[in-house]
């Protein structure tokens, strides 16, 4: 910072490595280091637990798994931090329809049902948890329950230190009440035009969402059983089947979902921008916690676009520790015998290269009507023919793996393009904009802008927008001073005080470490110009 350079630290490690930990452990250091007491630095310190109750859940591998990345900035003047703003990415919004066996949906819903008086659960409409198909399962023991009611006072606190008002609390949770009783809303066939109708024993839920999302009953319905459209001036409405009305339900639930976390970003945004002079320059300090490396005995398209990213770190990683090291000794001529390191850089062409990468053959698939899972994978197989990092899935299983830096993962290839389309029902957008709970009305006007403009394509395909954000977040950390957190995870069980030396050894080839200690062991750590040096230690020469 003294040098007027950005610095960035980069948490990374697999999932359950610790990296949260190390992020909210760094943040508390840097406000500690400030030497002051200031609301700012308090509400800086809040940001965390907010994020990981709507953005954290349990997983197989981690009880406290990001489910999304971000990038935290802090912004100084004089030592005194004067505002920070946060970044978020690739939000796993299909957790909130699906989570696999083991797994649970976003904490927030569980702290809700454990945290809120009985009243309080009358108001929004909530019963019992165990009725609710969204979140059904692994609801979890009476110690656990008592858990999440200390978490839930704990949101609570950091959404009143921050800076949310109680109107806006009490309409995001009437939205997350919405999206529960959503997911029991079910479809039969209606007798005679071929049509669907909701079935007897969910008409109940159906109400219960229409309330709590503040729309009327039979608007709601008609989103979820058939589509409008107009041809040359005449509205045509086609009925859904039950897959397409099933589909809708739950696309609903997680655009809602998602638009109130992005709100949330949003608002911790406005809430924590510096209060200085334009004109008055301040030095930055960043911090990335991005989801860890994933291998499931399932992994979706999700898991791909998790993985995806951490390969891109890791090539930065690489690209920094090893070839500008080795670089600027061959540039300075030192005696120096090379390091060899394992480049992944073959990975990221068979991920990211146009036109014929991974990412973008997925763009073209999904911009076809009539392709489908399969179509995408037949063109994988023939695309890739031969690539050293990608293998066809052999048998029956719909799928392909790729060989990344941290080993080969299998990828179920089932709702890959649809995950990608990410699409919003038409009619759903006006829906929303109509409704009589403000927060939610305000998520769909356009007004509320949750994403920064630089940093995120708000249209197309996900992987267009993962592959922006890539981008973006590589530049600003090619710009900086980089300092690297890697996380090492003792063992798969998520037991404390036992280290699986096996798994250990593993993770420290395929991370780098060993090469990196052999580099920095034998290597030249610390580089300053001749300025930096005689300002530094002019005191300590006979001359001063």
């Amino acid at each position: 910072m003294a040098a007027g350079i950005p610095s960035i630290f980069l948490c990374s490690g697999e999932s359950g490595a610790g990296k949260t930990e190390s992020t909210k452990l760094l943040l508390q250091h840097i406000m500690n280091l400030c030497k002051g007491n200031s609301q700012l630095e308090q509400q800086i310190l809040q940001v965390n637990p907010l994020l990981e109750a709507f953005g954290n859940a349990q997983t197989v591998m981690n009880d406290n798994s990001s489910r999304f990345g971000k990038y935290i900035q802090l912004r100084f003047q004089n030592n005194t931090v004067r505002g920070a703003k946060l970044s978020e990415y690739l939000l796993e919004k299909s957790r909130v329809v699906q989570q696999d066996t083991g797994e649970r949906n976003f904490h927030i819903f569980y702290y809700m049902f454990a945290g809120l008086s009985s009243e309080e659960k009358d108001m929004y409409g909530l019963l019992d948890p165990s009725l609710y198909r969204y979140i059904s399962k692994w609801f979890g023991t009476e110690d656990v329950a008592q858990c999440w009611k200390q978490k839930y006072q704990e949101l609570c606190n950091a959404l009143d230190m921050v800076g949310f008002q109680e109107q806006e609390q009490v309409d995001m949770q009437a939205i997350l009440a919405g999206v529960l009783s959503l997911g029991n809303v079910t479809f039969e066939p209606q007798e005679g035009n071929g049509s669907l109708k909701v079935s007897e024993g969910s008409r109940g839920w159906l109400k219960a969402a229409a309330g709590q999302f503040g729309v009327q009953e039979d608007e709601l319905l008609k989103c979820l059983v058939c589509t409008m459209s107009v041809t040359r001036g005449e509205q045509i409405q086609r009925f859904h089947t039950q897959q397409q009305a099933e589909d809708a339900r739950d696309s609903i639930a997680k655009v809602a979902y998602g638009r109130v976390f992005g709100w949330i970003v949003c608002k911790i945004n406005e809430l924590l921008a510096e209060n200085v002079d334009p004109e008055v320059e301040l030095r930055e300090i960043g911090i990335l916690d991005i989801f860890g490396f994933e291998n499931f005995a399932v992994n979706r398209f999700e898991q791909f676009c998790i993985n995806l990213a951490n390969e891109q770190l890791q090539h930065f990683f690489n690209h920094h520790i090893f070839q500008m090291e080795q670089d600027a000794y061959r540039a300075e001529e030192l005696p120096w015998e090379a390091i060899t390191f394992s480049n992944n850089e073959p990975v990221l062409n068979l991920l990211l290269a146009k036109p014929l990468g991974l990412l973008s053959l997925l763009d073209e698939q999904s911009a076809f009507p009539q392709a489908t899972d399969k179509t995408f994978v037949d063109k994988l197989n023939s695309s890739f023919k031969g690539n050293l990092h990608f293998q066809p899935s052999r048998g029956r299983v719909l799928g392909f793996s790729i060989i990344h830096y941290a080993g080969k993962v299998q990828y179920t290839a089932g709702g890959f393009l649809e995950k990608n389309r990410d699409t919003l029902p038409a009619n759903i957008r006006g829906l929303f904009i109509n409704s009589v709970t403000p927060l939610l009305s305000l998520l769909f006007t356009g007004k509320c802008l949750c994403y920064d403009r630089a940093s995120h394509v708000n249209w197309g395909p996900s992987g267009k927008k993962l592959r922006h954000s890539l981008m973006v977040l590589m530049e600003r950390m090619y710009s900086a001073n980089p300092h690297f957190v890697r996380c090492i995870k003792p063992n798969s069980q998520k037991l404390p005080g036992v280290v699986d030396s096996q798994m250990l050894l593993q993770q420290l080839r395929y991370n780098g470490l060993l090469e990196t200690i052999r580099i920095r062991r034998d290597g030249f750590s610390w580089r300053p110009s001749f300025e930096e040096f005689v300002e530094r230690y002019f005191k300590t020469s006979e001359c001063s």
